[in-house]
């Protein structure tokens, strides 16, 4: 086996053992904020391997192999700004969820009535955050409407493309689809957890495995495992994020609950847990996402400079 085969076969085992390690980390409740951090990790270092291997399979300069990955990368980048736009909301969220924590811990504090003063702050203040929730999912909807209808998550090229055309530049056209099939898998388990989730929204991944290839097949087994969850929690389109529908399930609750102290107190200790846990978990996925941004350029920066000396 020459270096390249070496090359090549080590870049799809280390795919299919990247969505595997995906599936063994899921907790009960998939769509959470580690499986996205663990999603996104692994779609940064999908990218990452491929502009590695570009070099020991030494490609001929001046050839559309590198009009192809610009190509890809630049449906990444632009997938990866909707995720980044779909999230910029939930900081204000989380600034005014815990403004309004605050203010009911001042009402339980000092034992004023739900219709004093600091009561009638406390409850346009619960109703507020739970109008903002409503208003962030539709708002995320338009986003996803209209930004990723230009950018579809599905492959555009034939669903199983020949033999010959993946082993084209040496195979490297068979690296790119391998990584355009996790990252749209990955992409669509973002888009729904972090922006927008609609019924039959994104690719379909079945069948994936009768193509032959170890990744594929990981990526239909896990694939159906979302699909499974979805089904079992999802009853409208909206934001899928756990900790985002714990939060909001808990604003409700004390919303409802607004003249019971021992109920408020009980929720309000829920939520400062779980929107911290929002809050900081979004600040990572949002730190990777600037990560994933400027590796895609000095990924570009790297072809560019080996066409360039050769």
């Amino acid at each position: 086996m020459n270096s390249s085969s070496s090359s090549l076969n080590s870049f799809y085992s280390s795919l299919a053992r990247g969505i595997d390690g995906l599936d063994r980390s899921a907790s009960p409740h998939l769509l959470c904020l580690q499986f996205m951090q663990n999603s996104l990790s692994l779609l940064r270092s999908t990218h990452t391997q491929l502009t590695q291997l570009v070099k020991r399979l030494h490609l001929p300069a001046g050839e559309s192999w590198l009009d192809e990955y610009m190509d890809e990368s630049t449906r990444l980048w632009e997938v990866c700004d909707v995720l980044k736009l779909g999230m910029s909301g939930m900081e204000n969220y989380c600034t005014n969820v815990t403004h309004m924590v605050s203010l009911v811990e001042d009402l339980i504090r000092n034992g004023d009535s739900i219709h004093s003063h600091i009561g009638r702050q406390v409850a346009r203040s619960i109703t507020g955050c739970r109008r903002e929730a409503i208003s962030l999912e539709e708002e995320n909807r338009v986003l996803a409407e209209t930004r990723l209808d230009m950018l579809p998550l599905q492959q555009s090229d034939e669903v199983y493309p020949t033999e010959s055309r993946l082993n084209g530049f040496n195979g490297f056209r068979g690296v790119l689809y391998a990584m355009r099939s996790v990252s749209s898998f990955l992409l669509t388990i973002l888009t729904w957890g972090l922006v927008h989730w609609w019924p039959c929204s994104g690719p379909s991944f079945n069948g994936m495995s009768s193509f032959g290839s170890a990744y594929m097949t990981s990526i239909e087994r896990l694939h159906q495992r979302v699909r499974i969850e979805i089904e079992q929690t999802a009853e409208r389109p909206g934001i899928l994020l756990y900790e985002f529908q714990i939060v909001r399930a808990l604003i409700q609750e004390l919303e409802r609950n607004g003249s019971d102290r021992l109920e408020m107190n009980e929720k309000v200790n829920g939520l400062k847990i779980w929107i911290d846990l929002l809050r900081n978990g979004c600040e990572n996925l949002v730190g990777q996402l600037d990560d994933l941004f400027d590796e895609i350029v000095e990924g570009r920066k790297r072809l560019l400079d080996l066409c360039s000396n050769r």
